[in-house]
């Protein structure tokens, strides 16, 4: 894939980002720190420019799509813009007629189209099985704190090493997405956290619904369009989608960041829910994301140590698997 080609499907992604006005201002600060990150790669196009010129109306969608002329790159625009446009856990009707005019645009079969749709959706949708309706008793953090009062500790009906190995399972089942080519293996990485944290809450004796679980990635700093966004980018431009829809693992030069990104977020986002939960949800806003990001570092570095089961869980993953893995946890 050329550098050109690259740039049309990152400008598309940006634009379905983008499509319902990103009103949010966290979200848009991840997509721009996403964009900068990635264009510290060499021999990538500048995405910095390409997030402005999308954020600042220069680029349309006729021109993002100019440099796609190849039916399978075409089909693939459509399927990462569905999952970006997904990846907050609802098309609304902006987003819906964005991607109208895109599968217009970009000459999609009304057939291709809906069962792009169909696979995204369903893998996005099953993440919601996570927490089955039971509401929460409000947003993951609210200005200092979650809760008023003393700090209540609350132990969790697992022991702490089980917890532990649910969490590096999680890691390295995320990881091992990241060594797949097809885009949707990027999308299952988001309900995946989801259902981690809600199996973290509800080990601490806290049952969690969708947006509680969703608001609390979002305030610990790991933003679900953005962070969709990034594992994609680092995918394509790590050339593993030179041909769309195949089914043989990438060079493992060429994804190791992002498989230690995937992985090191996932570990990350773990400890910190389980320091959430057992210290009954006192930690504020800025130590949650203080916390995210020391952990981080860590967390990467232990990415090497599990690389042989990262390689291992990959090689037995397909679209079946999946999709059971999501739904069934």
């Amino acid at each position: 894939m050329n550098p050109e080609q690259q740039r049309s499907l990152l400008a598309i992604a940006l634009l379905a980002a983008f499509a319902d006005g990103a009103k949010d201002e966290r979200e848009r600060d991840h997509i721009r720190a996403m964009a900068e990150s990635l264009a510290g790669q060499s021999d990538v196009p500048d995405l910095t420019r390409l997030y402005q010129d999308v954020l600042l109306k220069r680029l349309s969608l006729r021109d993002a799509a100019r440099g796609l002329s190849e039916p399978e790159h075409r089909l693939l625009a459509y399927e990462m813009a569905v999952g970006v446009c997904d990846a907050d856990g609802a098309t609304n009707a902006a987003e819906r007629r964005f991607l109208d005019e895109l599968k217009a645009v970009l000459g999609i079969a009304p057939d291709e189209a809906a069962r792009t749709e169909t696979e995204v959706d369903d893998i996005v949708s099953l993440s919601g099985q996570a927490a089955p309706g039971v509401a929460a008793t409000g947003p993951a953090v609210s200005g200092a704190a979650a809760a008023s009062g003393p700090v209540v500790a609350a132990v969790p009906n697992v022991s702490e090493a089980e917890l532990d190995r649910s969490i590096l399972n999680y890691a390295i089942l995320n990881g091992a997405l990241e060594l797949l080519p097809q885009s949707w293996a990027s999308i299952a990485i988001i309900p995946l956290q989801i259902k981690m944290v809600y199996g973290i809450g509800k080990a601490h004796g806290v049952e969690l619904d969708q947006g509680h679980i969703r608001e609390f990635l979002a305030t610990a700093g790991v933003g679900l369009t953005s962070q969709y966004l990034e594992q994609f980018g680092r995918k394509l431009l790590g050339g593993l989608l030179g041909k769309a829809g195949g089914k043989t693992l990438g060079k493992l030069g060429g994804v190791a960041t992002g498989m230690a990104f995937s992985f090191a977020t996932t570990y990350a986002l773990g400890q910190v829910a389980r320091r959430y939960y057992a210290g009954g949800r006192q930690m504020s806003t800025a130590l949650l994301r203080q916390t995210f990001q020391e952990l981080l570092g860590p967390a990467k570095a232990m990415q090497s140590r599990y690389l042989p089961q990262i390689q291992e869980t990959a090689g037995g993953l397909d679209a079946a698997k999946v999709m059971a893995l999501v739904k069934g946890g």
